[in-house]
């Protein structure tokens, strides 16, 4: 399976969330699920009707979406999977419409079945000024899939088998509505026994899979707490999702299926994560300030679901699922999470997660300031460059250099080696200048745009976050293999070297100016910036 070659590449060191991500691309995914149309019709509303107390909405807006499974399928591939999507419309508008809508996603429709007789799940939400004012469900009820005819049944296990044996991951997206029957779900069965592969089951009715071994299993904490209540015949007591209970509703799921892991989703309080073998682990959401749900557990499926097949623990998993829902969270209507705004969230919270250094971590609301600035620049055709030093001993080689870079662009953005970074590339004693005042020397000449501390060795996270369009490098690497060319090449940038002045290369200045200092020079290095400039007043007046 090609899943399991991803694993077996990887082996030697566990994936970043970077790797897992970038991966996807190579992966095969199968939905089976209840297809639904998102219809939203959108307006203003600025007086009441006449015939009733109900205010007139001016339409100003008309949107048509996949929903349900289908959304499963369109974020699957919009987060560069190939996708193939089974399930059942009808034989109307609403079925027309949503396979119009899928192609518009890039998923193919070509394996939905249509049944004459069945009329297609349709979810019409009327909006005015943003605003909910009344939501039409149209479509079979619960039992929609008993209606299907025993001919487009059996074709329907034939394409589940057919794709099976095709795919790296399954993702079955269950709403009740008899598509997925107990034969799609005792063929499963077989299938998972005879060739496991990575399948999530994201099921109203967990129940019914009681005897599959799935990988995962995905209800939300009312979805959770109500499936032991049918299974145990108890009822719980529920609702204020302490750590005891959490825990103790995990290992409930865990001995009533024979799920490998369990996945409660606790909306903005993120998720908690059972293994046979492991501890509850939280792992928290982070804080969005306008929130929109619909769909965004469609998106926490797929990406999570893709990252597993591509290797990762099911801990890092979850990460990527949530980076992935807490995009779709912030926006409007039902929505995909697209591969390169997932790769670029996964690289700011790697980015992140391993800054250690107190000026990094006070930067990181910055950067994100700095990345939607960056990102507004691009949108106006702006072409970003970056480079990156540790700007030690700010001099004219690095002023010269900086001018060069700029002129390759439009916005310059600098980084800048971390205090611990510079610690651990130089030595003792280094670095010279705080990280702050390395900062605010290197921010206050004009042909520097922004500036951005990092704690790594060497920029390649920062890269990847940031996406520059040209990275750039002084003349004494054109020799040197560089550490962060596959993160350039993986944004799609280019590097260029620039010449450096001779006499001027701006890694060697304070190196070749420490060795020279008596102690009481070198003690300058603990001397506050500011104050430093009487101390080395000093030093001068007595050389004089």
């Amino acid at each position: 399976m090609r899943y399991q070659h991803i694993m077996h590449r990887k082996m030697k060191q566990p994936p970043s969330s970077i790797d897992l991500v970038r991966d996807f691309r190579s992966l095969r995914a199968l939905v089976v699920g209840d297809v639904m149309l998102d219809t939203y019709l959108e307006g203003s509303a600025t007086r009441l009707c006449s015939e009733g107390p109900v205010p007139v909405v001016a339409k100003t807006a008309e949107y048509r979406l996949p929903g349900g499974a289908a959304n499963s399928a369109a974020n699957l591939r919009a987060l560069g999977a190939d996708v193939e999507l089974l399930g059942v419309v009808g034989g109307d508008l609403a079925g027309s419409l949503l396979r119009t809508a899928l192609q518009d996603y890039g998923v193919s429709a070509q394996r939905l079945a249509e049944a004459p007789n069945l009329a297609t799940q349709h979810k019409l939400r009327i909006l005015a000024n943003g605003q909910y004012i009344v939501r039409f469900d149209e479509g079979e009820t619960r039992e929609s899939g008993s209606k299907l005819s025993n001919v487009d049944r059996q074709r329907l296990l034939e394409h589940f088998s057919e794709l099976y044996h095709w795919c790296d991951l399954v993702v079955i997206s269950d709403y009740g509505y008899g598509v997925v029957n107990e034969q799609l779900i005792a063929h499963l069965r077989v299938l998972q026994d005879s060739e496991p592969k990575i399948v999530l089951i994201d099921s109203k009715a967990l129940q019914h899979f009681r005897d599959v071994r799935a990988t995962i299993v995905t209800p939300n904490y009312t979805e959770a707490c109500e499936l032991i209540e049918r299974m145990q015949h108890a009822p719980q007591t529920h609702g204020l999702m302490t750590s005891d209970e959490l825990e103790s509703i995990g290992r409930q799921l865990l001995a009533l299926l024979q799920t490998e892991y369990v996945a409660v989703t606790l909306g903005a309080r993120g998720v908690c994560l059972y293994g046979r073998t492991e501890q509850m682990k939280h792992i928290p959401a982070a804080p969005v300030t306008s929130v929109s749900d619909v769909g965004a557990g469609d998106s926490f499926i797929s990406a999570m679901a893709l990252a597993l097949a591509a290797g990762g623990s099911i801990e890092e998993a979850a990460k990527i699922g949530i980076d992935a829902a807490g995009i779709a969270v912030s926006r409007e209507r039902t929505t995909v999470v697209r591969y390169q705004e997932l790769l670029q969230c996964v690289s700011v919270r790697e980015y992140i997660d391993g800054a250690s250094d107190v000026e990094v971590r006070e930067g990181i609301e910055e950067l994100n300031t700095l990345l939607s600035r960056l990102e507004e620049k691009r949108t106006q055709g702006k072409t970003v460059v970056f480079t990156n030093g540790m700007f030690d001993v700010l001099h004219a080689g690095h002023v010269q250099f900086l001018r060069q870079a700029k002129a390759l662009g439009d916005v310059l953005v600098v980084g800048i080696n971390s205090d611990q970074s510079v610690g651990r590339l130089k030595g003792r004693g280094r670095p010279i200048s705080s990280a702050r005042e390395r900062k605010a020397l290197v921010a206050a000449l004009d042909m520097v745009d922004e500036v951005v501390l990092f704690d790594e060795d060497t920029p390649t996270e920062l890269i990847r976050a940031l996406r520059p369009a040209i990275h750039v490098k002084g003349g004494d690497y054109v020799n040197e293999e560089l550490p962060e060319t596959e993160a350039v090449q993986a944004i799609g940038g280019r590097i260029v070297i620039l010449p450096l002045a001779r006499g001027l290369h701006g890694n060697d200045a304070s190196d070749i100016l420490a060795p020279r200092m008596g102690a009481s020079e070198r003690s300058i290095a603990n001397v506050p910036f500011l104050d430093r400039c009487d101390v080395e007043a000093q030093h001068i007046g007595r050389a004089l």
